[in-house]
């Protein structure tokens, strides 16, 4: 906030009340949609719309991230907790705020210590994949509510769709037509005029015609009590087995809702261009922001997607909008929250069931497909992953994967073997460039990775295989411009190419070696061993001076000829 406090400007102020109180309208009714999906009371999401909100605009970076209750991390708290206490029920409840605490923690010591870094582990794709099976796997967590049927929770989703088809005469058609008349009127409602608080208005709009008609009485399941007034300051439940049992979800949970948070912060700035984003100061905000709330009964809270682009697009500047989010939370749970009594958990439902659509990513799947079928594999493991196995499991899974990748690649870096550009002094890949002329007798070879332990062996391999291509090859170019690094595998690695070189009487180059892979060749004796005429700035420095070495050699050979057929 000081950042941003002192520049402000009084024409500002206009946008960011629309904005905040834009962004409010919307929080309402999906805090309250998240809550129930994080399997909490409602009110436990409008809790979420508070402290934490409030925190992250004093420390948060981006002035239009907007904090609060949202699906994914609703979905992997009931994924984790539900495994220790009954959804809703009071040792659940604390288990939640408890994660909510143990997250905040975990996120905050992460900036404190500038371990952003660890979140380079999960891919797009990866993230792409869990996204869309998150997606599925909220959808059919709502069609108990949707279609008022008592499907049971523990039911995985191929046991779900088998449920209701063998009681669709159960499904309480009511409740369906209110589920599904409220996606349709949000959605054209969106379609319509995006600044018309679509949620909003539906949940109003249900609220009178169940009150009127008395709905509740027919099956209809309401929401019926929601506490008056604002949270109370309550100690978390401090309890070290506890805080054991929910080590795995509390790390989905964090490192999901960083990436969240993070990415959709480089978006605003990429789109606004006003402000930088400082990952280690916005884990250190959504961190301090989840302790705080924690305090203050809120349940774990994230970046929404959805209202961060509401607050942009509304016109939000700084962190003054979220502040006046925060205001008419409050004021709605100080004098509005009785009028939620006979709102229709359908509705709920409905809200989270039109919100999920976009993690669905369909269109990411037909890129990955046609242009890295690599990634589109990996993309498609953890979303099976996720969806079959397990949210903490498909998290899991995903940061294996990319490790994996990574692992792979520099195992086995890419590599070329060079050819001149004809009249030209560049040398490229000859597989890429059929036209590039490679000189008789030389080998120009380019390794494209630091040279260490992990990829020594590989090194080594490819080392023999030219050495033995060929009875003719006299030279061998080592490129090591993309050597950005070696370690004391890959210099003993070196030395022993030397050793074989030297026996199969092959001369070897050296060209474009980076200053702290030269150090190293100084300090290991490396440097010697290859000589030092044998170092050059570039390939074709390298062969200029081969080729000045073969006619200075094809001179000698020719004037000890002369010499000795005199001497007949």
């Amino acid at each position: 906030m000081l950042d941003w406090l002192p520049k402000y400007r009084s024409d500002w102020l206009k946008s960011d009340i629309f904005a905040g109180l834009t962004v409010g309208v919307m929080l309402v009714p999906q805090g309250m949609a998240y809550a129930l999906l994080a399997g909490m009371p409602p009110i436990y999401g409008l809790y979420g719309g508070l402290i934490p909100l409030l925190i992250y605009a004093f420390l948060g970076t981006s002035p239009q991230l907007s904090i609060g209750p949202v699906a994914v991390s609703g979905l992997l708290v009931l994924a984790g907790v539900s495994q220790l206490a009954e959804p809703f029920s009071a040792p659940y409840i604390e288990l939640a705020i408890l994660t909510s605490l143990l997250v905040g923690i975990f996120q905050m010591l992460m900036g404190v210590f500038r371990l952003g870094i660890i979140f380079n582990f999960l891919s797009q794709p990866v993230i792409t994949g869990f996204a869309s099976a998150a997606a599925v796997i909220i959808a059919f967590s709502q069609l108990k509510y949707g279609l008022g049927l008592d499907i049971p929770r523990e039911y995985n989703i191929p046991e779900k769709i088998s449920f209701i088809a063998q009681n669709l005469s159960d499904i309480h058609w009511p409740t369906l037509a209110i589920c599904a008349g409220s996606m349709l009127l949000m959605y054209f409602i969106k379609k319509w005029n995006r600044k018309i608080p679509g949620p909003l208005l539906v949940t109003i709009l249900s609220i009178v015609v169940v009150y009127v008609f008395r709905l509740d009485l027919y099956g209809v399941a309401i929401v019926k009590e929601v506490p008056v007034g604002l949270p109370h300051f309550q100690t978390p439940l401090l309890s070290l087995q506890a805080a054991k049992s929910l080590i795995p979800t509390v790390l989905a949970v964090s490192i999901i809702g960083a990436v969240e948070c993070i990415s959709m912060a480089m978006v605003l700035q990429k789109m606004n261009r006003d402000h930088t984003v400082r990952p280690n100061q916005e884990m250190i905000a959504l961190g301090v922001s989840k302790i705080a709330g924690s305090f203050f009964q809120a349940l774990p809270t994230s970046s929404s997607f959805t209202r961060s682009a509401v607050n942009n697009e509304a016109g939000g500047k700084t962190g003054i909008s979220s502040i006046v989010t925060v205001a008419l939370i409050a004021l709605t749970l100080i004098f509005l929250t009785p009028f939620f009594f006979y709102l229709p958990n359908a509705v709920l439902a409905a809200i989270v069931l039109l919100a999920v659509r976009s993690l669905f990513n369909w269109k990411e799947a037909q890129r990955l497909w046609k242009a890295h079928r690599k990634d589109f594999y990996m993309m498609l493991i953890t979303f099976l992953a996720t969806l079959f196995i397990g949210i903490a499991e498909g998290v899991l899974t995903g940061v294996v994967l990319s490790v994996l990748v990574i692992l792979l690649k520099a195992a086995k870096p890419h590599t070329a073997v060079l050819g001149r550009l004809p009249n030209t002094g560049y040398f490229r890949n000859t597989e890429r460039f059929p036209e590039a002329e490679e000189e008789e007798g030389v080998v120009v070879f380019r390794f494209d990775a630091p040279l260490y332990f992990m990829n020594t062996s590989y090194f080594e391999e490819l080392m023999e295989e030219i050495i033995k291509s060929g009875s003719k090859l006299r030279l061998l170019i080592l490129d090591a411009g993309s050597i950005t690094d070696m370690d004391a595998s890959g210099a003993q690695s070196l030395s022993f190419m030397l050793d074989s070189l030297k026996t199969a009487g092959i001369t070897f180059y050296i060209c474009s070696v980076r200053g702290p892979v030269r150090d190293l060749l100084k300090s290991t004796g490396l440097m010697e061993q290859i000589g030092p005429k044998n170092h050059f700035l570039d390939v074709n420095h390298a062969m200029l001076a081969w080729q000045a070495e073969e006619k200075q050699r094809e001179e000698s050979w020719k004037a000890a000829a002369i010499q000795a057929k005199s001497r007949r």
